[in-house]
């Protein structure tokens, strides 16, 4: 019969102890130096491409708009005052004829 004078059995709490500091140790020591070797990471950065520089540009603009060519409205009303605004009634016609066949489904215009 053989004996086991290792261990039999009994736990040695001092001995376990000391294993368990020492592999602390160890194991802080391997954590600082790969702190230490690792630097600390680069910070999130966001890039934004020109196309969507331009595409806020052209947004805020749009919101920024009320839509209606202000210019081209002025210059129509200064035409109708001073008389010398002419309306084309062939094209007219043909713009209305289109917007009813548009509007209505017709093939008819």
């Amino acid at each position: 019969m053989s004996i086991n004078v290792n261990n039999n059995g009994v736990k040695n709490t001092a001995v376990d102890s000391k294993q368990s500091d020492t592999q602390l140790r160890a194991r802080s020591e391997n954590t600082a130096q790969a702190q230490a070797s690792n630097p600390a990471p680069a910070k999130d950065a966001v890039s934004i491409t020109p196309q969507a520089q331009q595409l806020n540009q052209l947004q805020r603009k749009a919101a920024n708009s009320s839509g209606v060519d202000q210019e081209k409205v002025n210059s129509i009303k200064a035409a109708i005052e001073n008389g010398s605004y002419k309306v084309d009634v062939e094209r007219l016609a043909a713009k209305l004829a289109q917007f009813e066949s548009d509007f209505f489904g017709t093939e008819d215009a």
